[in-house]
């Protein structure tokens, strides 16, 4: 850390002096960020990013090798809920706010589209994975109107030194398979490498309480993903990357099973989604960096619910350019950008549309002292169906420089934001789009957003340490689309539902804390969370009535505890604690009941091989323990289903091996 030294100099005489530097204990790799562009290091950006790292993206893939479920919903503030009971479909939510307000992004483009919809994340294996980048809360100056609750960003893993290849092979005793190839390899030209991702994946539809209805799909997937790297490490880098993912997945009733009415109820889903992706940049003697990003996301899907088809095709392009300017204490970002979202639908009309959205941005980043750091973005957003979006964000970082606080930081930040209705929701996930009422005319859903935390770390010895984080926020969000049951029901029998603004705001506030300790080899995650969220409720029609939003438990505690050994494995335990949520339309009950997760996982490293075997929900926690999952009569837009708001799968034991070939490494 910078600091200075006193002394006097004796006239006609040598003066000698001595300063002794004094080596810190705790050394970690700088993490430079790269979801704010400014790309400054994790711990000197404004914005507080939030970082998933290598080591759990390897632990968690040892737990579910074919999806970055798991990887998620085990960091605190975010909360994978199920919105598709019989096909599996889940969304993220940061800080409670809804799972279609997150932006998902792959090395900061949205191959996954502007909205990845509910089964973006079950169909990433995170084998490819470096880290994740999290942004909570709403960040619409810094991606535009798809990210009005916040932004994960998956950085993919580099080529290194010399070629490494990966096979893991996964059996669970759900009778699930998954079989992912990985390939790292620098190439003979100078500064290129190359890597590829190609994986396999099943599932078998799986009746846990005999009910005639699955509770878990049954799935078929491959995913193949290749990467060109370039970077002369001194001024110019490119990247590109292609990717193809085929999925078909299948629920409802069993085989010669039927539904409450006495019918048979099937429902599948058939996915291809083709995408791409670009970006390059180029620095100059003087540090100026000129930078271009360019995407496009093809996704066609075939929804099949009862005896209703539906088939679209969704179309995103991405296109940006951005020079960021280092001038002595601050950095300036000049930016444009525009996106392209195209939806149609085969079988059901008048839901089509096709949005652009040009955009201009700024974002300028100041060193005031060494214990003052602002941070300021502001983005507009031309958009051809809901007009102009002006969206700013202030953040201020503390730190201080020195002392027995030295490493300790405090942010504050504040932002506004815009977000663009579009049909599919979390509730036409489940219905689709037969049974939704032409939408009519809607208004652009806008936040307001709020967070601040303090944190830090305390040495404890030579090889012992404590790190805290304790965290606050608070959004509001107007204007929120919510759905609204109608009266009468279509051919099949599905009762009709509209979308609507809501007439007051949507609200969440809370705070998470955070605590690890490390002693050796062992590592202790403490988290609790707390969320209060409420909303309109939809069902009192005309009324201003203000309701707790439904499937957001208010407590929330996790416990992690990992010892690793180079060399050797590691064994680890988790044990989450899931308080009680409002649950909506649930014949069943009002409130879910409180439960608890426990989790064991051991890894042995034998020569190339890591042989694994995790034990998930050891005390066999299931939500159709307590209650059926399916209703007595249909629900609104058609359902068969309750909301989820525990486990469905039971106790799953799952193991299997990840092999690791590493070639010699080439000269640099």
């Amino acid at each position: 850390l910078p600091d200075t030294a006193r002394f006097a100099l004796s006239p006609g005489a040598d003066t000698t002096v001595v300063i002794q530097l004094v080596a810190t204990v705790y050394k970690a790799e700088a993490v430079v960020v790269a979801a704010t562009r400014a790309e400054r290091r994790v711990e000197d950006t404004p914005i507080r990013v939030e970082i998933v790292d290598e080591d759990e993206i390897l632990e968690k893939g040892a737990m579910t090798p074919g999806d970055i479920t798991m990887l998620l919903n085990e960091t605190p503030g975010l909360r994978v809920q199920t919105t598709s009971p019989s096909l599996g479909g889940a969304g993220v939510r940061i800080q409670g706010l809804r799972g279609r307000y997150t932006l998902l992004l792959s090395d900061g483009l949205p191959l996954y589209g502007g909205q990845s919809g509910g089964l973006g994340l079950l169909q990433i294996p995170p084998v490819d994975l470096a880290r994740a980048e999290i942004i909570k809360g709403t960040a619409s100056a810094l991606y535009g109107p798809s990210a009005l609750g916040g932004v994960i960003n998956l950085v993919s893993r580099r080529p290194s030194a010399g070629p490494e290849t990966e096979l893991l092979l996964n059996q669970t005793s759900r009778r699930g398979t998954d079989a992912v190839f990985f390939a790292a390899r620098p190439f003979a030209r100078e500064g290129w490498g190359g890597t590829l991702l190609a994986s396999a994946h099943r599932q078998d539809r799986t009746d846990l309480d005999l009910d005639g209805w699955a509770d878990m799909p049954k799935y078929e997937r491959v995913v193949l993903r290749p990467r060109l790297f370039f970077d002369d490490r001194s001024s110019r880098s490119l990247f590109a990357t292609g990717g193809l993912t085929v999925e078909d997945r299948a629920g409802g009733t069993m085989p010669a099973r039927v539904a409450p009415d006495g019918l048979a109820f099937a429902e599948g889903l058939g996915t291809v989604r083709a995408d791409a992706g670009l970006s390059a940049r180029s620095v100059s003697s003087r540090g100026d960096m000129l930078a271009v990003r360019a995407s496009f996301a093809d996704q066609r899907h075939r929804h099949r619910i009862g005896s209703v088809l539906e088939r679209d095709r969704h179309t995103t392009a991405f296109a940006e350019f951005s020079a960021t300017a280092p001038r002595g204490p601050a950095t300036w970002v000049l930016g444009a950008s525009f996106e392209l979202n195209d939806y149609s639908n085969d079988d059901v009309a008048g839901f089509d549309y096709s949005f652009t959205a040009p955009a201009v941005f700024v974002q300028a980043d100041r060193d005031v002292t060494r214990w003052l750091v602002l941070s300021g973005n502001a983005r507009v957003d031309s958009h051809s169906n809901y007009g102009t979006a002006f969206s700013p964000r202030l953040s201020v970082l503390l730190r201080a420089p020195s002392g027995a606080l030295a490493g300790w930081n405090a942010r504050l930040s504040v932002g506004r934001g815009m977000f663009a209705p579009v049909p599919q929701t979390e509730d036409t996930e489940v219905s689709g789009l037969t049974p939704l009422r032409p939408l009519g005319t809607l208004s652009a859903e806008r936040a307001l957003g709020m967070s601040a935390d303090i944190g830090g770390l305390v040495q404890l010895g030579d090889d012992a340490r404590v790190e805290f984080n304790v965290s606050a926020f608070a959004n509001s969000v107007s204007d929120a689309v919510q759905t609204v049951d109608e009266t009468g029901t279509t051919a099949a029998g599905a009762r009709f539902m509209r979308l609507a603004n809501a007439p007051i705001a949507s609200r969440t506030h809370g705070g998470e804390l955070l605590a690890r300790l490390v002693v050796g080899d062992a590592r202790v995650t403490a988290s609790y969370g707390y969320t209060a969220a409420s909303e309109w409720d939809a069902a009192s029609l005309t009324s201003r009535t203000r309701v707790d939003t439904p499937l957001i438990p208010t407590h929330s505690v996790g416990l992690v505890g990992t010892i690793e050994r180079e060399g050797e494995g590691r064994a680890g335990i988790e044990f989450y604690y899931v308080g009680t949520q409002r649950l909506d339309d649930d014949p069943y009950r009002t409130d879910s009941r409180a439960h608890v997760v426990i989790g064991l996982l051991f890894e042995k490293i034998i020569g190339r091989a890591r042989w694994f075997i995790n034990a998930e929900n050891l005390l066999d926690e299931r939500q159709t323990r307590y209650d059926p999952l399916v209703l007595p009569v249909r629900g609104s837009g058609g359902r068969w289903t309750t909301d989820v708001w525990s486990l469905l799968e039971g106790r799953t034991v799952n193991g299997g091996v990840r092999l690791s070939f590493q070639g010699e490494k080439r000269p640099d």
